[in-house]
């Protein structure tokens, strides 16, 4: 089981929210958190939470990533440790070297994606005449890419993670995204 699987099989989306403070009311509702809401409006079930002001859903880790401002992965691994879930098969692997490789790129990628994302707000040109600054070109151009990266690696079966985290590693990306991260 990989670290979405153990947090959405052992957490339910209830006791999430009661951890994180989310005390509804009888009926499993709560006041969205992502919307001006005056009455009670998101339904908290056992798989998923729905609004029905604003139609914001999600399981677990999406609801924990939305509170947090977290990454889907950062999401599913602030919950296990909140939760002491211990990792199948990797748990003493990772305990033992702090953090696997896999890990550690995601990391990386995770850094770069908001870097990009930061540089696509600061670097803005303030006018049309403006030349745009190299920060905000390189934004626009990796931005779409690394959240694709992103995605794929995170919700991806075992075998396709490696052969792109392969890809990556062959062709250079990760170490330069690695130097760009540590420069920043």
């Amino acid at each position: 089981m990989n670290i979405f699987e153990e947090a959405k099989a052992t957490i339910s989306v209830k006791q999430a929210a009661a951890h994180y403070g989310l005390e509804p009311i009888r009926s499993g509702m709560i006041r969205c958190l992502f919307h001006e809401d005056r009455h009670p409006s998101m339904k908290l079930n056992e798989d998923y939470f729905y609004c029905f002001g604003c139609g914001a859903t999600g399981d677990v880790v999406e609801l924990t990533g939305r509170l947090f401002n977290l990454t889907p992965y950062e999401a599913a691994r602030k919950l296990t440790e909140d939760f002491g879930i211990e990792q199948s098969d990797k748990s003493v692997a990772i305990k033992q070297c702090h953090k696997s490789t896999w890990e550690q790129d995601m990391d990386i990628l995770f850094r770069y994606l908001r870097v990009l994302k930061n540089w696509k707000e600061r670097y803005a040109p303030k006018s049309p005449e403006d030349v745009p600054d190299r920060h905000f070109i390189e934004a626009c151009q990796n931005l779409e890419y690394v959240t694709y990266l992103v995605d794929k690696l995170t919700f991806s079966d075992k075998d396709e993670r490696t052969v792109l985290m392969d890809e990556l590693h062959r062709s250079g990306y990760i170490e330069r995204l690695r130097e760009e991260v540590n420069h920043e």
